[in-house]
């Protein structure tokens, strides 16, 4: 946003310096008068390149959360240093120390000696009492005397919500919810508190904080109610708390759930007046100490571990812990301070406000990295301009403004650097991640060697081998099943072993560049014949074969090579040989991967091919080249059609018939599947409801339409159906889907996630190739999954093998056994039919039946009412 923002400045800038000498004298009297004076020289060129490099790479660090935890230690030591002032005389915390628990001997107190205290505690009509003690489970003696206390009306209990039902622990049985609060503290990732939690929601109920529990009741005698404005933030009185945001001052990604406010300790030791709960029992305490105010009770004592980390807090002294009663009268205290005595809130600045202010203190770290030579006066020039940013936002700290510290500091300082200069030009040719040559710099070494080649063919010169070169274009395989299921980090760690693994297998003049994410190529010189490109090749495809440990994780990995080899002829360009490689490559890994193949002018014309049926593919589309053939699927029971399976075909106007082998993979691979496979489910689904209309059966028609791994990975196709089902008031039953195993089994859970939600719309779904794929048999019973389709490889071998008829058997009994019904895909003879009848499989297709047909001829056999068992 901060280069957006100061682009067009930039812009407007060369669009100036078009102008001719004449027009800027011209204009010149008229900038001094407006007091805009424009210098256009190196420094200011140097200056602009700068700030705004070192501002978009500290946002961009700041966007991602590398400068939180910097930023909150300074937060942390502002509010160290901040004045604080005396203690808040509304509150009295009774604090339950370790002395108390000797004296009672018991920990978790008995219900008796609570009870005691709030007894005692009543006598002098406090305001407000907050139980910060968990009282979910009785614990004797005392349970119905502390019962009777808890029921006062100025009483209020503490309950924790968890992450998890099983982590919450109730309130104390029988309060009234208007009486409870939840434990309210939040830490930051450093488990530091720097936040409350107001209240929080589960998207039904509201639950408020213990600490605003509190608050409101004590308001409440004052006649303050609490309500939510018009832009939903929560309001005490007169006062709003806007709620926290997740970028607000030095946050960036932070985590801010339900409502939340940043918390402004009152000060580290004495915010509040402390007593201990024998002090308590004993009745010691001045009555005036509780009279109107707010009590709140809970344990201070370490061996409870009711302690927590705030800005007060060093981790070198393991002491400086504060008890969780404390804070949360911190808490209280913010609150009451904020609507009585019209305390500031916490405040941030607008995003943007944020960005220029980075980006100012960019520019003053340009200014002194330019002008000041010597690099002590630098030191101390610069040590002087972080002390004016930090003593100007401490100021506004004090008044209770957050503004990011270590962000200005750091863009400052990266601003001033001279390397920042040498890392941008060095960044415009280098691969960041490897630091290998990337496309750019690989093309312009390319073009700089074929014109030195193109010299050396003029007539005189006698060396050819040291003419002819080699490039080489190298693609991981299944480097994208890396990145996703081990993750980027150790996908990047992969590219740097890889790149250090070409270069330890190459000679010293070859040339080795990342030209991709995970592509490279190389450059090999002075090749005398193809065998030696080809030798080197399967070099370094045995050396990628070895695997590769990352993160105590073994990687095996292999790779695709492509080979285009030059000889040194003119009109050569680069762009065509890392091409001519790149073709070569695909085709390679068109093949099998792992393997490599030389160009060859044919490959191009395959590639084209390639793209020109892409091409033609987006045209169908549009025009509705495609049609449906249907093949009836029949029961082998009653020998009567039961539905019939979609099948798309493509006639193309010039070519003719395209077979689906072909261009159902080009669909896939540019993504037409997902709006050709739509069309395919709605085209289905009109025809079987005409067909419904048109024919009535005992039991209604039923279609077939296979789905690609793309289409059920969609999420919007549980609606797209939804939405069809309905225009067309057709019954979910009457359509089927049909994925294959390793659809399936590629996520497993994610595929039983989809499955659910495509039940809850009555549909049948059955797994399409059972018994090819790799699924196993531990979670075939957790899909909700109707049928099994069998392949059509073990039906057609039925009649060879008793092996495969066997596994035929076993799938149809696996189904019955999980209550799924079997289409038996493939038969083609009587015999099968008759096999398959013994098996009690329900359903067959194949072309003993019908092979796939038109709508008119699938309509034809339906009016015919054609008993298949009777041909």
């Amino acid at each position: 946003m901060l280069c957006a923002a100061m682009g067009a400045p930039s812009a407007e800038k060369k669009r100036k310096k078009t102008l001719s000498a004449s027009k800027i004298l011209q204009h010149l009297d008229k900038w001094r008068h407006y007091g805009m004076g424009l210098l256009v020289s190196v420094e200011l060129k140097v200056i602009i390149v700068t700030s705004l490099t070192a501002s978009c790479l500290v946002l961009s660090v700041r966007q991602l959360g590398g400068l939180q935890l910097s930023e909150c230690t300074v937060f942390d030591r502002m509010m160290q240093m901040k004045p604080a002032p005396s203690p808040d005389p509304r509150l009295l915390v009774v604090g339950i120390s370790e002395a108390d628990i000797r004296i009672q001997n018991h920990w978790p107190l008995p219900d008796q000696v609570i009870a005691t205290a709030l007894i005692n505690l009543q006598k002098h009509n406090p305001r407000v009492i907050g139980l910060d003690i968990f009282r979910d489970i009785a614990i004797a003696p005392g349970h119905e005397l502390l019962t009777d206390q808890l029921q006062r009306p100025n009483v209020i209990a503490i309950n924790y919500l968890g992450n998890t039902p099983e982590e919450r622990i109730p309130p104390p049985p029988g309060l009234p919810v208007q009486r409870v609060g939840f434990s309210d503290l939040v830490s930051d990732p450093d488990g530091v508190v720097r936040r409350n939690l107001m209240f929080a929601s589960d998207g039904i109920d509201t639950y408020p904080s213990f600490s605003l529990q509190l608050a409101r009741l004590y308001l409440q005698h004052q006649g303050i109610g609490s309500q939510l404005t018009e832009q939903q933030e929560f309001q005490l009185g007169q006062t709003v708390f806007p709620k926290l945001r997740s970028t607000a001052g030095g946050y960036q990604t932070a985590d801010t759930e339900g409502y939340q406010i940043l918390l402004n300790y009152r000060a580290a030791t004495d915010a509040v007046r402390q007593v201990t709960l024998q002090e308590v029992l004993l009745g010691e305490v001045d009555p005036s100490w509780i009279e109107g105010r707010i009590v709140l009770i809970g344990a201070t004592a370490p061996s409870v571990k009711d302690l927590h980390y705030t800005p007060y807090s060093s981790r070198k002294e393991g002491n400086r812990q504060m008890p969780g009663v404390v804070v949360h009268a911190q808490m209280v205290s913010q609150v009451l301070s904020a609507v009585l005595d019209k305390q500031p809130l916490f405040w941030f600045w607008a995003d943007w406000l944020e960005m220029l202010w980075i980006a100012g203190w960019a520019v003053v770290g340009s200014l002194l990295g330019w002008r000041v030579r010597h690099w002590l006066v630098l030191g101390v020039t610069s040590g002087v301009a972080l002390g004016v940013l930090f003593c100007f936002s401490f100021g506004l700290f004090t008044q209770a403004g957050w503004v990011p510290v270590v962000a200005p500091a750091l863009a400052m300082v990266v601003a001033g650097a001279a390397a920042v200069a040498y890392r941008v030009v060095y960044s415009t040719f280098h691969d960041p991640l490897t630091g290998l040559p990337n496309r750019s710099l690989f093309l312009q070494r390319l073009n700089r060697f074929l014109q030195a080649t193109s010299k050396s063919s003029r007539p005189g010169h006698s060396q050819p081998d040291s003419r002819q070169f080699a490039v080489l274009f190298l693609d991981l395989d299944r480097f994208k099943v890396v990145n996703d299921h081990l993750g980027h980090d150790i996908g990047d760690c992969l590219l740097v072993n890889t790149s250090q693994r070409l270069k330890g297998c190459l000679r010293s003049g070859d040339l080795l560049a990342r030209v991709g994410g995970d592509e490279f190529a190389i450059l090999l010189k002075g090749v005398g014949h193809l065998e030696q490109a080809t030798c080197i090749a399967s070099q370094l495809q045995e050396k990628m074969a070895t695997p590769f440990w990352i993160q105590n994780q073994e990687i095996f990995t292999s790779v695709s090579v492509g080979i285009a080899l030059s000889q040194g002829e003119p009109g050569h360009k680069p762009e065509d040989l890392l091409r001519d490689a790149h073709t070569a490559m695909y085709q390679a890994k068109a093949l099998g991967k792992a393997r490599q193949e030389v160009f060859a002018t044919g490959m191009r014309i395959q590639i084209v091919r390639r793209l020109q049926l892409e091409a033609d593919l987006r045209r169908a589309l549009e025009q509705e080249e495609f049609q449906l053939h249907y093949q009836p699927i029949v029961s082998l029971i009653t020998g009567e059609t039961a539905g019939f399976e979609a099948l798309v075909r493509w006639h193309h106007p010039q070519n003719g018939f395209i077979s689906p082998a072909e261009f159902i993979p080009v669909a896939e691979e540019s993504g037409l599947i997902v709006p050709l496979g739509q069309w395919v489910i709605q085209t289905a689904c009109q025809q079987i409801k005409q067909w419904q209309t048109d024919f009535k059966t005992d039991l209604p028609l039923m279609i077939s339409v296979n789905l690609s791994g793309q289409q059920f990975t969609q999420p919007d196709l549980v609606e797209f159906i939804e939405a069809t089902l309905e225009t067309l008031e057709l019954d979910g039953r009457s359509l089927k889907l049909e994925i294959t195993e390793s659809v399936a089994m590629q996520d497993v859970e994610a595929a039983i996630a989809m499955l659910a939600r495509l039940k809850t719309l009555n549909l049948q779904v059955s797994i399409d190739d059972f018994g090819t794929g790799y699924s196993s048999l531990s979670y075939l019973y957790r899909f909700p999954v109707d049928t099994l389709k069998i392949d059509r490889s073990f039906i057609s071998r039925m009649d060879d093998t008793g092996d495969d008829a066997a596994i035929v058997q076993t799938i149809v009994g696996l189904a019955h056994s999980l209550n799924m019904n079997v289409v038996a895909e493939g038969v083609e003879t009587a015999a099968q039919l008759a096999r398959l009848q013994t098996m009690h499989c329900e359903y067959g297709q194949g072309y003993f039946f019908s092979k796939p047909v038109p709508v008119q001829s699938a309509t034809a056999l339906l009016a015919a009412k054609t008993h298949w068992l009777e041909r």
